[in-house]
């Protein structure tokens, strides 16, 4: 049975949103909204004016944690980003995503994906290298800026190939690129929001299936912005340093968050001054 969330209201029309398969299904009339209306109208007279005031008391789900002496230290992302929604690509439901290209530390996190994008020109030597080593779905950035056009539609064409879940486009690329895209590759195609002025109206337009926010401070304002554009498009925000930056993502709307992790330098720092002190 679907579970259906409150409706929205974009450019006029009404929507709602399925949470269990992430498609959207158009109210076509007056009639339906109203007939949802009395049904709930209903439903609550029942509840409060029924015999029986009884309520049911969920009970903490005890949850068995398996760890090694081996495999103990990991990179965890932060549990409050359990309260965000997720989002479900191919029946996987994500709602972490571990920004990173450090192949051991894609292999010791309980992030639910990887996004790896780095500032050099995407290579498919580096993204088969990252999808063959990690143990969870990979998101794959293939350009949009400098390397972009035919090349990119490649990268993408590849990434799919050698298993990638997505591929990631940088703020230059062009709605046209997105568009292509759509059309050659089977795989969800996110672009990446960095301010309140980018076109986020034409990205929607153009076929993007997920907005990757990245506005620094001003990251819970943009996915703000963009509810008030589209309150069905799928949106990944950066969590910042803090379980608060976080939750005001969530609460903006973000339906999962990307986690920048410790450098391995900076783990290891860790690791060597409690050696020193044995």
């Amino acid at each position: 049975m679907a579970i259906y969330r409150p409706e929205c209201k974009i450019n006029g029309s009404f929507k709602v949103r399925n949470s269990l398969i992430f498609q959207s299904s158009q109210i076509k009339s007056d009639k339906n909204i109203l007939l949802k209306f009395k049904l709930l109208l209903s439903l609550t007279i029942q509840f409060f004016f029924s015999g029986s005031k009884k309520l049911t008391v969920m009970k903490p789900v005890y949850i068995p944690d398996f760890r090694s002496r081996l495999h103990k230290n990991i990179v965890a992302v932060p549990e409050i980003i359990n309260n965000c929604s997720g989002i479900r690509v191919f029946g996987q439901l994500l709602k972490s995503f571990l920004f990173s290209t450090d192949v051991a530390i894609i292999r010791n996190t309980n992030a639910d994906a990887i996004i790896a994008v780095y500032p050099f020109t995407p290579q498919p030597a580096i993204s088969h290298a990252l999808i063959l080593a990690a143990d969870k779905p990979i998101f794959c950035g293939v350009g949009g800026g400098i390397t972009t056009g035919d090349r990119s539609v490649e990268l993408a064409l590849d990434a799919e190939f050698q298993g990638a879940l997505g591929v990631v486009l940088n703020k230059p690329t062009p709605n046209d690129l997105i568009k292509r895209l759509k059309e050659k590759i089977d795989i969800p195609v996110v672009i990446t929001i960095v301010s309140m002025q980018d076109d986020i109206r034409g990205r929607i337009a153009a076929g993007t299936d997920i907005l990757n926010v990245s506005g620094a401070d001003k990251t819970s304002d943009i996915v703000k912005m963009i509810r008030d554009i589209d309150c069905e498009v799928a949106v990944i925000a950066t969590g910042g340093k803090t379980d608060d930056h976080i939750q005001l993502a969530i609460e903006a709307g973000a339906n999962a968050i990307s986690y920048t992790p410790p450098t391995t330098g900076e783990l290891f720092k860790e690791i060597m001054l409690r050696y020193r002190d044995e």
